[in-house]
């Protein structure tokens, strides 16, 4: 799903929309930790910021796809990265993806999102949509 874009593009992008945020004091980022747009995100905040960043996993991190398990292993290398492992018990199921989706949301104050298309049933705009509900700002940048 990110194969459309190269990753200096998607560098520019992060640098463009991220940086102004992650780069705040005491910034905390939650980050989703799946393959695709997760993990690039991920490996760039933790390559060019100091926020303090939390991965959620649906599941385990050993459930997770072997390249979103690197992008993790790499960040907590770093010292920057907690990981939560919400243990669903319907792992690996859109209902799983979607409650670790809400559990970051309920503890943001922003989301920035990076959808690639305008599908709704994506679990990503499935997050905008649980974010506009509680009122909450949004940076939408679609990929």
């Amino acid at each position: 799903m990110t194969e459309h874009r190269s990753r200096e593009g998607y560098e520019d992008l992060f640098a463009e929309f991220l940086a102004p945020f992650a780069n705040r004091s005491g910034a905390r980022i939650f980050v989703g930790g799946a393959k695709g747009i997760d993990s690039l995100v991920l490996t760039w905040l933790a390559q060019h910021t100091s926020a303090a960043i939390v991965v959620a996993v649906p599941g385990t991190v050993s459930g997770q796809p072997a390249e979103a398990q690197a992008a993790i292993l790499e960040g907590q290398q770093t010292g920057q990265v907690d990981v939560v492992e919400l243990a669903h018990p319907a792992f690996p199921s859109a209902a799983a993806y979607h409650a670790r989706n809400r559990w970051m949301v309920d503890r943001s104050r922003l989301l920035i999102a990076f959808p690639h298309g305008d599908d709704p049933r994506s679990g990503t705009w499935y997050t905008i949509g649980y974010v506009a509900e509680q009122g909450k700002p949004r940076l939408i940048v679609p990929i």
